[in-house]
C-alpha cells in the first residue's frame, strides 16, 4: 500500500528516487530533505570536470559561450562567474500573481534532486543551499507567468534562484520579505555569485511545470476517489439501478480503469436498503449514472499515464549542456523542453474535466423533477417561495462550461524566440497551469454534487418510498456533511455551506471517512 504523503516526515534525495507521494511529503507537508552522500560525491566529479572545462578554455555551450542565440560569442574565462550571475538577474521576467508555496517548494525540490544526478556541472553547495532552504522554510516568491517551456522554465527558476544570491523576494515564517532578508532570519548564507555552468544549472529545466502539474496530478487523483464516492451517494438519492456494475459486462470490455471503478461502486453501494427495494424500478438509468464506470474509468487510466510521465520527470535531469565522465564529454541537448510534459498535462485537465462533466449530469438529475424517479422540485419542500438547488446546479454548469475553454491544449501552441534559436517551444507550463485550474472547478462541482446528494437523500428518505436505509459509509459521510451544513428546509444564505463541502473535497477529510471503511480503497 502506498504511504500517503501527510505520513512521510523526511526523505533522502539521490537524484532517482523520488515518487509522487514523497514529492507532495516535501512540497505540501514540510517533510525534511538530505542529501544522499552518493550524489554529493557525483556532484563533486562533475564539477571538477567544469572546472577542468573552464580552465583549458575549451569550447563549451554555457561555460565559455554566451547563451541561446549568444552561443556564437566566446565569454572569456574571468567573465564565467559574471556570465552565470547576470543568467539569473536578466531572467527574472516572470509575471501574475505569486505560485502557492507548496508549488516554489516543490521547484527548489526538483531542481535539487536534477543537480543530484551530477552530470550537471554544479558545485554541491547549490543543492544543499535549496535543501536548506527547504528545511528552514525560506520560499522564494515566483510569479506564474513568463514561462515558454523551453529552454526550460527559465524566468521562473531566475526568480527562485534570486534569494541564493541576497536578491529578490522570500517567504519566513508566514511573512513576505527580501530574499537576503529571509536568508539571514533563517540562518543562510548567500552566495556572491554563481559560477561557470551554474547559471544553466539552476534555469535550464522543466521544474516549475512539473511542480504545478504533479500536485495538480495528485489532488486530481483524490477528486477521481471521490468522484465514485459522490456519485454513489447520488445513486442513492437517485434510486439508481446497480445492474450496470455487473463484473462480466466490464470483464468483457477489459479497460482497467473501468473494472476499477465498477468494481468500487459494487462495493460502495452493497448494504443500501433504498437501493435493495427499487432494483426493478426500471430497465436502465441514464449514461451520467449507468456508464460511471466508462466515464470515470477512462479518467482513472488517463490519470495513470499522467502519473508514469510524472514520476520519470521527478527524477529526470532537465538542464543543458551535460556532462560525462567517462570520456569528459560536453553533449548540449534539450533535456529542458517541455513536450514530455506539456501533452500529460493536457490530458490531465481534460481528465478533470470529465469528471466534472459527468457530476454536473447527476446534479441536474436530482435536481429536475422531470429526471429525478420521485424527488421535488429542485430539492424543495416549500417550492414556489423556496428556489432550493435550483441556482446550485446553475454555478455546477458555469463551472463544468468554463473547463471546456481550459481544456484546450496548450501544447498544440508554439512561438519562437531567442531569434529562432529556440523555435519551437512546449507550452508545458501553461498546460500545467490550466490543469490547476481545470481541477479547482472540479473540486468545487464535486462539492455541489455531495451537497445535493445529501438533500436528495434526506427528500428520498421523508417521501419513504423505498425505506430510509443507505449503506454505512454513505450514513458516515451524510453525518459528516450535516455536522457543518443542515437541511436545506426553507431558503437561506446558502453560500456557506458550499464553501463548507468545498473545504470537505479538498483536505482529504472525505477519503479519512471512506479509507476507515475500505482501508485499500482507490
Amino acid at each position: 500500500m502506498i504511504m500517503e504523503p501527510s505520513e512521510i516526515k523526511h526523505i533522502v534525495m539521490d537524484g532517482h528516487s523520488l515518487t509522487l507521494e514523497s514529492f507532495v511529503a516535501v512540497a505540501r507537508y514540510g517533510a525534511t530533505v538530505e542529501l544522499a552522500d552518493s550524489a554529493l560525491e557525483a556532484m563533486k566529479k562533475s564539477r571538477a570536470l567544469a572546472d577542468k572545462i573552464a580552465a583549458e578554455g575549451r569550447v563549451a555551450y554555457g561555460i565559455t559561450t554566451g547563451f541561446g542565440e549568444f552561443q556564437k560569442v566566446a565569454v572569456p574565462k574571468e567573465m564565467s562567474n559574471q556570465l552565470s550571475t547576470n543568467l539569473i538577474l536578466s531572467h527574472c521576467t516572470a509575471a501574475g500573481d505569486p505560485y502557492a508555496d507548496e508549488i516554489v517548494r516543490g521547484m527548489m525540490l526538483l531542481r535539487a534532486n536534477a543537480l543530484a544526478g551530477g552530470v550537471s556541472g554544479v558545485r554541491p553547495i547549490l543543492v544543499q543551499m535549496l535543501i536548506e532552504m527547504l528545511n528552514k522554510g525560506v520560499t522564494p516568491i515566483v510569479p506564474e507567468k513568463g514561462s515558454l517551456g523551453s529552454s526550460g522554465d527559465l524566468a521562473p527558476l531566475a526568480h527562485m534562484t534570486l534569494p541564493m544570491l541576497g536578491k529578490g523576494e522570500a517567504m519566513y515564517k508566514g511573512e513576505r520579505m527580501s530574499g537576503a532578508e529571509a536568508m539571514k532570519k533563517a540562518g543562510i548564507e548567500t552566495l556572491d555569485t554563481l559560477v561557470s555552468k551554474e547559471g544553466l544549472g539552476m534555469t535550464n529545466g522543466t521544474c516549475a511545470m512539473t511542480s504545478v502539474g504533479a500536485l495538480a496530478l495528485y489532488d486530481t487523483i483524490c477528486a477521481s476517489q471521490l468522484a465514485d464516492v459522490i456519485a454513489s451517494l447520488s445513486f442513492e438519492g437517485l434510486t439508481a439501478q446497480r445492474d450496470a456494475f455487473d463484473p462480466r459486462i466490464h470483464a468483457v470490455r477489459g479497460q482497467k480503469g473501468q473494472m476499477r471503478v465498477a468494481a468500487n461502486m459494487r462495493r460502495l453501494l452493497e448494504g443500501s436498503e433504498i437501493l435493495d427495494k427499487c432494483q426493478h424500478d426500471r430497465v436502465q438509468d441514464a449514461y451520467a449514472l449507468r456508464c460511471v464506470p466508462q466515464l470515470h474509468g477512462a479518467c482513472r487510466d488517463a490519470l495513470e499515464y499522467v502519473r508514469e510521465k510524472v514520476e520519470i520527470e521527478l527524477n529526470a535531469v532537465t538542464d543543458n549542456p551535460l556532462m560525462f565522465l567517462d570520456d569528459e564529454a560536453v553533449i548540449s541537448g534539450g533535456n529542458f523542453h517541455g513536450e514530455p510534459m506539456a501533452l500529460p498535462f493536457d490530458f490531465l485537465g481534460i481528465a478533470a474535466a470529465e469528471l466534472a462533466d459527468a457530476s454536473e449530469r447527476r446534479t441536474e438529475r436530482m435536481v429536475n423533477a422531470q429526471l429525478s424517479n420521485g424527488l421535488t422540485p429542485f430539492l424543495t419542500t416549500q417550492p414556489g417561495v423556496n428556489s432550493g438547488f435550483m441556482i446550485v446546479q446553475y454555478a455546477a454548469a458555469s463551472m463544468v462550461s468554463e473547463n471546456k475553454v481550459y481544456a484546450h491544449p496548450a501544447s498544440v501552441d508554439s512561438i519562437p524566440s531567442s531569434m529562432n534559436q529556440e523555435d519551437i517551444v512546449s507550452m508545458g507550463t501553461t498546460a500545467a497551469r490550466k490543469a490547476r485550474m481545470i481541477l479547482k472547478n472540479t473540486q468545487d462541482v464535486l462539492a455541489d454534487e455531495l451537497m445535493t446528494a445529501c438533500q436528495a437523500i434526506d427528500i428520498r428518505r421523508r417521501a419513504n418510498t423505498h425505506g430510509t436505509g443507505v449503506t454505512p459509509l454513505h450514513q458516515a459521510i451524510y453525518d459528516h456533511v450535516r455536522e457543518k451544513v443542515a437541511f436545506y428546509e426553507i431558503d437561506r444564505e446558502i453560500a456557506p455551506d458550499i464553501r463548507e463541502c468545498e473545504k470537505m473535497i479538498r483536505s482529504g477529510e472525505l477519503l479519512e471517512i471512506v479509507r476507515k471503511f475500505f482501508p485499500d480503497f482507490d
